[in-house]
């Protein structure tokens, strides 16, 4: 087969071999941390732990961290920390000029950035560690689970055993960014959520053959399958604006270049924003249920329906927040993150222009234009996506674990970052004058 050929010309590349031998040992040392509990807990007494974390938000969260939170590992708190401090330092700088003018420096102004967000990660764990610590009891750990104790000691070894942790992971998702394959920090998410998907299926299965439903679980592997690939249509549409350039004669002067090939194009995504509007949107869904339990509304008739809708992940009153928010999400961070001033100044500068469009501000306008129309398209089906695990559960009655994976940001994140890889690997075949792994690479094969 053509693609088991591929398979071995990715092992005749030496250092795309080395990369990949290192992606998966720094994978495998990560997921070996999640299994390790964080010293003065008894990880026989984590039962009610694991029960309380495996559906709703909590479920969520131990997935992104790979079962690590539901563990009292010293990866409890995952990369996510992280990656808060990322969104947090790009928001930033729309408002700061002083982030902006490093985000125009280039590799050394990236230098200064990756810095503070690394110092900003520091800072948020040190404010989530304590409080995963104090929830511990409260999540179904018995006090004869802590060994030393819940006293000063205790919290403050847990705490540098956590804020470490997390450090770690940062250096291990970043290390395999430089010198591994793929993105580091999407890879190490990855593998957390497919580390909890056997055991989620494994669960579900049981549960339909308990019920003689063979042919249920063969329906919703199929459903499975279609919105993956609708996953992976999102993700990889986009909408080609053609661009011609003018080229110099031999007097200086420039003309239209309208020889064969001449003509190129613009790829605006359908999905610019990518899994960033859902994790943005899960962020702002933890406050109305924050606000229920607030000691203002925490005894009233609207606290009551605060607590009971927005704690069920599932339910229509949710989902439906949900999605709008996505839907608001998404206009919000294409905006800030595709620079179409940007693009039409560069465009002009090389020379390029849209036929029918003058260079300059109103080739500005008509990109921001095309991708105002393009985006709430793309921004309806993230939101159908993001939603899908609650419908898959109301209408089939699929177990909330296995759920999680037919849609939201899992899904999302699972196909980002495996065309992402696949691509990198991709590139290295088809600079080695090999055949693609994947289907638009073109044949290469070496000139004798």
């Amino acid at each position: 087969m053509k693609f088991i050929e591929s398979i071995k010309n990715v092992w005749k590349i030496e250092e795309l071999r080395n990369r990949i031998i290192l992606t998966l040992g720094m994978l495998l040392v990560y997921r070996f941390g999640a299994h390790v509990t964080i010293p003065g807990i008894d990880a026989a007494q984590l039962e009610g732990l694991n029960s309380s974390t495996s559906t709703g938000i909590l479920g969520l969260l131990s997935a992104f961290t790979g079962g690590a939170l539901s563990r009292a590992s010293v990866f409890a708190l995952g990369i996510m920390p992280y990656i808060s401090a990322s969104i947090v330092v790009q928001l930033m700088g729309i408002a700061i000029p002083y982030l902006q003018k490093l985000q125009k420096e280039g590799a050394s102004g990236q230098k200064k950035i990756n810095q503070i967000t690394r110092w900003l990660t520091i800072a948020i764990c040190l404010l989530q560690a304590p409080g995963y610590l104090a929830s511990l009891p409260a999540l179904g750990v018995p006090q004869s689970a802590f060994l030393l104790g819940t006293g000063f000691t205790f919290y403050f070894s847990s705490v540098a055993i956590l804020v470490t942790g997390c450090i770690f992971a940062m250096w291990l998702g970043e290390k395999i960014t430089d010198k591994g394959i793929g993105n580091g920090i999407s890879l190490l998410i990855m593998v957390g959520i497919i580390a909890r998907m056997p055991a989620a299926f494994i669960q579900n299965a049981a549960n339909r053959l308990e019920g003689n439903n063979v042919m249920l679980i063969l329906f919703e592997l199929v459903i499975w399958f279609v919105i993956i690939l609708a996953a992976i249509l999102l993700v990889m549409a986009v909408r080609k604006i053609a661009v011609q350039y003018a080229r110099r004669t031999a007097s200086g002067s420039y003309e239209k270049n309208v020889m064969a090939g001449s003509r190129q194009y613009i790829p605006l995504k359908l999905n610019a924003a990518g899994v960033m509007p859902i994790i943005f949107a899960q962020a702002i869904m933890f406050v109305p249920g924050l606000i229920g339990r607030s000691s203002f509304l925490k005894e009233t008739a609207t606290g009551a329906w605060l607590q009971t809708n927005y704690a069920d992940i599932f339910g229509l009153v949710y989902n439906i927040t949900f999605a709008l928010l996505i839907i608001v999400f998404t206009y919000f961070y294409t905006a800030i993150t595709v620079p179409t001033n940007k693009m039409a100044d560069d465009l002009k500068r090389s020379g390029g222009f849209i036929p029918g469009i003058r260079p300059g501000s109103e080739t500005s306008e008509y990109l921001d234009k095309i991708m105002s129309q393009i985006t709430l398209p793309g921004s309806i089906f993230l939101a159908l996506i993001a939603v899908f695990p609650a419908l898959i559960v109301k209408i089939m009655g699929v177990q909330q674990g296995w759920a999680l994976f037919f849609g939201g940001t899992s899904l999302i994140i699972l196909v980002g970052v495996a065309i992402d890889t696949m691509q990198q690997v991709n590139s290295y075949l088809l600079n080695r004058h090999y055949d693609g792994l994947m289907k638009t690479g073109k044949n290469r094969k070496a000139i004798a």
